[in-house]
């Protein structure tokens, strides 16, 4: 027996009488994007946001912690479902992952779904947005945290058209997030009583969006939805805001934004722009503490995907305590329906029956730059969404593990 088995059996602890874990030890891996157009929402950043969690339990069990001996390791899927597909196959069987998190890019959490499904090992989603991990393509071992495209478009979608812009049009990425997103944005505009004029698919990366944005306004819409994000995003409204559009009454309304993207562009840039927001670091005296010690690890403030990574780190190591073992099954049955409240997760639930977590989320607006009082505090709440409300109901998607 092991010295970390050996910690969990003596300690008296959850671990005591429940099984063993794989080499002695525990691994979280991250699985993002750490050079690209998602990096600075997620990337290297969301890997010291983990190793934030393993360093927290480790201080709240001391020696009654069942394992000692906790690695966190990472790699780089490139926003390609393909590398995505063979790093958590590597991730899984030659770095002894226990559980995958983050993988923004929802083609590629698809992949990495998969594997988990095939590997019975954990795969946390927190960065992508597709219906699809908990609906058509849910499994047992495969869980969406902190957001996903019908939350987005039930806040950002619903609220602007009954606000009175009704006739939308919309420009995505032509991957699985973006075309989930017109899906989910076309339901919650119609349903408010809107119309969407037209959809434009665009390629994915993208640096030029001139022309799509031109033949979007070129039906006069109250709005453009844009599905964009990260450095597309930035692109986006930077080429929106050059091209006259604004100039004849046409608003744009983003469909995913981070504090990073307001930061990276400039606060002059978005101002006044509503969205739907999962988490914001200066919502209240818990989020800004927590915040506070990020910018201490890494020099910025945290975005949404950053915050969600440290709190499905934290909830896997709590249902591992609880557990005594690393063995998924085991782990997935802690999880499973437990309700809570964390740094992050306001109102949260686990989700039984499909894995999605429900939690509260806010619909946000852009402040004006005169209202900013120090950096990085660019977000008003204007109202938050109870977690019933927010997310969709059980069997919307058809989940079936």
């Amino acid at each position: 027996m092991t010295g970390t088995l050996l910690l969990g059996a003596c300690s008296g602890g959850p671990g005591a009488s429940g099984g063993d874990f794989t080499g002695g030890k525990l691994v979280l891996a991250v699985l993002n994007d750490q050079s690209g157009v998602y990096k600075d929402a997620s990337g290297p950043n969301t890997v010291k946001a983990v190793k934030m969690a393993v360093a927290d339990y480790k201080k709240k069990y001391g020696d009654a912690a069942v394992v000692d001996d906790i690695e966190v390791t990472s790699a780089d899927h490139q926003n390609k479902p393909d590398v995505a597909n063979t790093k958590a196959q590597e991730l899984y069987e030659r770095k002894g992952a226990d559980v995958i998190l983050d993988v923004p890019t929802s083609s590629a959490a698809l992949a990495v779904a998969t594997q988990a499904k095939n590997h019975h090992k954990l795969f946390i989603d927190v960065s992508a947005a597709t219906t699809a991990l908990t609906g058509a393509q849910c499994n047992k071992y495969t869980f969406q945290w902190a957001y996903d495209t019908y939350m987005l478009a039930n806040g950002t979608g619903t609220t602007i058209t009954k606000n009175g812009d009704k006739k939308w049009q919309l420009i995505y990425p032509d991957y699985a997030f973006g075309q989930d997103m017109i899906k989910s944005f076309t339901k919650a505009i119609n349903g408010a009583g809107g119309t969407v004029q037209g959809t434009t698919p665009t390629p994915f990366p993208n640096d030029n969006f001139a022309t799509f944005l031109t033949k979007a306004g070129s039906t006069d819409p109250d709005v453009i939805g844009t599905m964009q994000a990260g450095g597309d995003l930035i692109n986006v409204v930077k080429q929106f805001n050059a091209s006259g559009l604004k100039e004849k009454g046409i608003d744009l309304a983003v469909g995913l934004m981070l504090i990073n993207d307001i930061h990276s562009l400039g606060v002059d840039q978005f101002a006044g722009t509503m969205f739907t927001d999962a988490w914001y670091w200066n919502m209240d005296r818990e989020s800004r503490t927590w915040a506070d010690r990020f910018q201490q690890e890494t020099g910025t403030r945290p975005s949404f995907e950053q915050a969600g990574n440290y709190s499905a780190a934290s909830q896997y190591l709590e249902a591992v305590q609880n557990a005594g073992t690393d063995r998924a099954d085991a782990v997935v049955g802690k999880l499973e329906g437990k309700k809570i409240n964390d740094v992050f997760l306001r109102n949260g639930e686990i989700r039984a029956k499909d894995h999605l977590v429900i939690h509260d989320a806010y619909l946000a607006r852009v402040k004006k730059p005169s209202q900013v009082k120090e950096d990085w505090d660019y977000e008003d709440i204007v109202t938050t969404i109870p977690a019933e409300k927010a997310f969709p109901p059980v069997g919307e998607f058809g989940c079936s593990m």
